[in-house]
C-alpha cells in the first residue's frame, strides 16, 4: 500500500538525515566533576617509557612468552602492591592459530593504593599482552606512569595496573575474579589482591615509539556504549595536548554543510552501526562494559603522517584523564549511553535514532492491521478474513510461524552455542563423517536454516487443506506479528542489531504473497534473510 512505502522510505529517509548537523549536535560534558580540563599534566617520563619498552620486549622474547617474574620484579620496584593471577579456559573449538583446546596464561596486576582514601573505589589501566612485538611501548608506557602516579599524593582512588594475558580470555578471567562470578567457566585461582568497586578503565594498545594520532574504540559486547561522557573527556584532552585523535580509524574532517562533509559522517556513522551490530568487542574495554564499568579502548597509529607525537605527549593525555577521573564523586551516570557517532566532536542521541526504526516497522504493523480486518480478494469477501482466532487444525505446523522472524535473533549473536546447546549431535557426527566439531555445528545451522525456508511452503495446506487462501494470509499476518515484536525488543538492546535486518527483511515479509513470480520473490527472501544481509 502507498502508506507502507511512504513509512518505510521516511525511515530510510530519516536515518540518512541523521548525520546533517540540525540532527547530530555537538558533544559536551555533563559530568561536573569533569567539566574542565585546567589540570597542570607533570608527566615527563617519555624515554623511561621506552626504556621499559626495550626491556620487556627482550624478556619476552627470551622467555617465549609474557616475562611475568620480570613483570612482578618491575612493579614492586615502582612501590606497587603486585599480584599475579594463572588461569585456564577449556575452548569449545580449537582457536584458528593453533589446534588447542585449553589456553592457559596469567595475569599480572599491581595496585596503588590512595594515600588520601579508603580503598573503597578504583580505577584501571589495562595492557593486553599479545603474541610477538607487539604492545611492547604500551606496557613501557604503563610502568612510566605508575612510577610518576606512585610520587603524587593527591589521588583519592585506587589504581590498577593489568598486563592480561590472551586478550579478551586473559581480560575475562581478570575481571570474573575480581568480581567473585563465574560466568564462562575459566578456572582461575581467584585474586588475593582486590582494590575498590571499578569506576573506570583504559584499555591501552601501542606498537611503536611515536604515533600520528590515537583512535579510539567504544562499541563493546553486544553493542554497549561507555558513558559519553569518558568519550569527551578523551576528545578534550586530545584538543588540549595538540594530539590527533580518531574514531574508526578514519581521519576527521572539516565540519560544514558541504556534500563531502556530510559523506564523511554518513560514512563514520554506518561503520559504527556496523561494528555495534556484530556484536563483538572492539578492545579490552568491552569486557568491563558487562560489569557496568565505564570503559574505552585507545590505540596508537604510526601512519605515514609526517607530524608525530612521542611518549610524553599520550602520558600527559592518559595523567590528566585518570586526574580527572579521580575527581568522580559518583559513577558516570549524567550523559548519554544509548547514541551514535558521526565524528568524535558530534553525538546523535537515542531520541533522534529510534524514530527511523520506527518508521520501519511501522511498516509491519500497517500490514498487520490491513490482514486483521479481512486482507485482500476473495477472503475478504468471505467476511471471515485471516485473525489470530484462526487457529491451525493441526499442531505440527506451528513451527513454521517463526520462519521470518526466528532469525534475526542469531544474526551474528552465538548461533553455535544455541546449537551446542540445543543440538549436541556435533559429537555424533565427527564419529560418523569427517568433519570436525566446528565444521559440524556450521553445516547443522545451515541445513536447521535451509530447512526453515522449506516449511511454508507446506504449511499452508495444513491450515487450510488448500482450498483457499485463508492458510497463508493467516500464516503471514502471525509471522508479521512475531517479526515485529522480535525487531522492536531486538532495537531497545541494539539498535544497529535490529536496524540492519530490518532494513531488508521488512519490505520483503510485507510485500511477498504466494500469487506472484515465485523465482523473483524466492530470490527476493533469500537475500532478504539476516543470512544474506551478513553475507
Amino acid at each position: 500500500s502507498p502508506c507502507s512505502i511512504l513509512s518505510y522510505v521516511v525511515g530510510l529517509g530519516w536515518f540518512l538525515a541523521l548525520p546533517c548537523q540540525p540532527l547530530a549536535p555537538r558533544t559536551y560534558m555533563s559530568e561536573n566533576a569533569m567539566g574542565s580540563t585546567m589540570v597542570e599534566e607533570q608527566f615527563l617520563f617519555g624515554e623511561r617509557a621506552l626504556s621499559y619498552a626495550r626491556e620487556f620486549a627482550g624478556h619476552k622474547k627470551k622467555v617465549g612468552g609474557m616475562p611475568v617474574a620480570w613483570l612482578e620484579k618491575t612493579m614492586w620496584s615502582l612501590g606497587l602492591e603486585v599480584h599475579r593471577q594463572p588461569f585456564a579456559r577449556t575452548l569449545p573449538f580449537p582457536d584458528e592459530t593453533r589446534e588447542r583446546y585449553m589456553v592457559r596464561g596469567t595475569n599480572v596486576y599491581g595496585i596503588l593504593r590512595a594515600p588520601r582514601a579508603a580503598s573503597t573505589e578504583a580505577l584501571v589501566l589495562s595492557v593486553p599482552c599479545s603474541e610477538g612485538p607487539q604492545n611492547s611501548q604500551a606496557l613501557g608506557l604503563m610502568l612510566a606512569l605508575a612510577a610518576h602516579f606512585r610520587s603524587q599524593i593527591y589521588w583519592a582512588k585506587d589504581i590498577i595496573f593489568l598486563v592480561n594475558e590472551h586478550d579478551l580470555l586473559g581480560m575475562e578471567a581478570w575481571l570474573e575474579a575480581y568480581h567473585d562470578v563465574n560466568l564462562t567457566e575459566v578456572q582461575s585461582s581467584g585474586l588475593l589482591g582486590r582494590a575498590g568497586a571499578i569506576q573506570a578503565a583504559i584499555s591501552l594498545e601501542l606498537s611503536s615509539d611515536v604515533v600520528t594520532s590515537i583512535d579510539v574504540a567504544v562499541e563493546g559486547l553486544n553493542g554497549q556504549l561507555p558513558n559519553l561522557d569518558l568519550l569527551n573527556l578523551f576528545h578534550a584532552f586530545c584538543q588540549k595536548n595538540g594530539l590527533l585523535c580518531t574514531i574508526q580509524g578514519k581521519l576527521p574532517r572539516p565540519e560544514g554543510d558541504s556534500l563531502p562533509a556530510y559523506a564523511h559522517s554518513l560514512q563514520m556513522l554506518l561503520l559504527m552501526v556496523l561494528a555495534q551490530a556484530s556484536g563483538w568487542p572492539r578492545g579490552d574495554h568491552g569486557l568491563f562494559l558487562r560489569y557496568r564499568i565505564e570503559a574505552i579502548t585507545l590505540r596508537g597509529i604510526n601512519s605515514f603522517r609526517q607530524y608525530k607525537y612521542d611518549m610524553t605527549t599520550l602520558g600527559k593525555t592518559l595523567e590528566g584523564m585518570f586526574r580527572k577521573l579521580n575527581n568522580l564523586l559518583e559513577r558516570l551516570h549524567q550523559s548519554y549511553f544509548f547514541y551514535l557517532l558521526p565524528s568524535l566532536s558530534r553525538f546523535i542521541s537515542i531520541g533522534l535514532y529510534m524514530p527511523a526504526f520506527g518508521f520501519l516497522i511501522l511498516v509491519l504493523i500497517l500490514k498487520i492491521s490491513f490482514w486483521g480486518q479481512g486482507g485482500p480478494g476473495d477472503a475478504a469477501a468471505d467476511g471471515a478474513g485471516p485473525s489470530l482466532g484462526l487457529a491451525p487444525r493441526r499442531p505440527r505446523a506451528l513451527p513454521a510461524l517463526p520462519h521470518r522472524g526466528h532469525h534475526p535473533a542469531r544474526h551474528q549473536q552465538l548461533p553455535a552455542v544455541q546449537v551446542r546447546h540445543d543440538y549436541p549431535g556435533q559429537h555424533v557426527a565427527t564419529q560418523h563423517f569427517p568433519v570436525s566439531e566446528s565444521e559440524a555445528v556450521v553445516l547443522t545451522v545451515i541445513a536447521i536454516y535451509l530447512a526453515g525456508m522449506a516449511l511454508p511452503h507446506n504449511t499452508h495446506r495444513a491450515l487450510t487443506g488448500g482450498s483457499n487462501d485463508r492458510g497463508w494470509m493467516t500464516l503471514k499476518l502471525l509471522a508479521l506479528l512475531y517479526l515485529a515484536l522480535l525487531l522492536g525488543c531486538l532495537a531497545l538492546l541494539n539498535f544497529s542489531l535490529g536496524s540492519l535486518p530490518a532494513a531488508t527483511m521488512v519490505p520483503a515479509a510485507a510485500a511477498v504473497t504466494p500469487n506472484g513470480p515465485k523465482v523473483l520473490l524466492a530470490a527476493l527472501l533469500v537475500v532478504a534473510t539476516p543470512a544474506g544481509t551478513a553475507l
